[in-house]
């Protein structure tokens, strides 16, 4: 197997994992059960995947940490403006 299909693959699946969170959040407008502080971890974590991928010239690396980057800073806006104020 080519190893850049591979890393493509892999990338792909990890990108979109929390797409069906996404979209359940949006539906709902329910967010009591996410934990900011993973989402914020997790974003930092992919950020961090982003850069390394330019250091390292790797552009599936770059792409799909990017995308979930993308997606998880969509889902934070979602959970601070759908969380119960107290």
């Amino acid at each position: 197997m080519d190893v850049n299909i591979l890393g493509i693959v892999a990338g792909f699946l990890t990108s979109i994992a929390m797409i069906p969170q996404l979209i359940k959040v949006i539906k709902e407008k329910n967010v009591e059960d996410l934990s900011w502080v993973m989402i914020l971890v997790l974003i930092c974590g992919l950020s961090l995947w982003v850069w390394y991928g330019f250091i390292q010239n790797e552009l599936p690396i770059i792409l799909s940490n990017a995308f979930a980057v993308l997606v998880n800073l969509t889902l934070f806006i979602c959970y601070l403006s759908f969380r119960k104020k107290s």
